[in-house]
């Protein structure tokens, strides 16, 4: 299953992400669903992690091209 559909958002991931980790968290689930969810959960955590070091990227690249901001420490 893949984790992102094209164009999808930080902020869609992350709800993804969330409504996972409450299934999760719920319990009553079959061990074949919880493993599921689990992986889920590892590729959407993976995502969001990949989008904001992407941002994160941007910024700093934004201080080179602007030498006087000082917005990352």
């Amino acid at each position: 299953m893949n984790a992102q559909t094209p164009m999808e958002s930080y902020e869609t991931l992350y709800a993804r992400l969330q409504a996972v980790v409450a299934r999760l968290e719920a319990g009553e689930l079959p061990l074949a669903e919880t493993l599921q969810l689990y992986e889920q959960g590892v590729q959407l955590a993976a995502e969001c992690q990949r989008l904001l070091d992407a941002a994160e990227l941007r910024v700093r690249q934004l201080q080179v091209a602007e030498p006087g901001l000082d917005l990352l420490p």
